[in-house]
């Protein structure tokens, strides 16, 4: 079981490769994926934050995922650009009431007339969550990405959050995965991340959790 034709444009790590072709032969299973990857981030996205998304739709959908992102442009249309030209599905959930502002290269655009309300959408649909880049959609996508349990991955995420400070430059990811093999490149230059197999992710390479204090009693002693 192989890539589709011409979505081999990067070249990848060699495994990442063996990992897309393992999805490829799952998605053309009975026990695919039927939910797409959520590819979120901002519509004003640079030049390293849309290749990047391009490049991940690209790999992914050539693996047989489809892609379902905000619909609009920057990293949403290079998502969906990518998506379209491996040959895959690009989905948009447009905040507007109509598609006037959908990016040319969606195969399907969702009109919702809720505004930024259609980010929950956007979270719930996907999978798992790849965000690329970020301003304050991405993160409320993330967040409630991650309240529902679904894996979070990151790249190019350091945002400058009001009273914050800067952000330490490490991409990591939140819970177990789903299956899809996604390359991430982390910020700071160290090598890419590769799902599901990720020693730099794994739970003893991260930073301890800060303990949870017992809850308070009103209960007199």
């Amino acid at each position: 079981m192989s890539l589709r034709e011409g979505a081999s444009a990067a070249v990848l790590p060699a495994p990442v490769t063996e990992a897309l072709e393992r999805l490829a032969q799952k998605q053309r299973g009975p026990q695919r994926h039927r939910q797409p990857v959520a590819i979120i981030g901002p519509g004003d996205g640079g030049p390293a934050e849309c290749e990047a998304a391009h490049a991940v739709a690209h790999a992914l959908a050539g693996a047989g995922m489809a892609v379902v992102c905000g619909g609009r442009g920057g990293v949403m249309a290079a998502a969906s650009r990518g998506a379209v030209e491996a040959g895959g599905i690009a989905v948009g959930i447009l905040p507007e009431d109509d598609d006037r502002n959908a990016n040319e290269w969606l195969s399907v655009a969702i009109p919702t007339g809720m505004g930024e309300m259609r980010n929950g959408i956007v979270a719930r649909s996907g999978v798992c969550l790849v965000a690329i880049g970020g301003n304050m959609g991405t993160l409320s996508e993330m967040a409630l990405g991650l309240k529902w349990g679904k894996p979070v991955f990151v790249m190019h995420g350091d945002v400058a959050l009001p009273g914050g400070g800067a952000g330490h430059g490490r991409e990591r990811h939140a819970g177990e995965g789903a299956g899809l093999p996604v390359e991430l490149t982390r910020t700071d230059g160290a090598p890419h991340c590769t799902m599901p197999a990720c020693p730099t992710c794994q739970p003893s390479s991260l930073p301890p959790a800060s303990p949870t204090p017992p809850p308070h009693s009103n209960k007199s002693s």
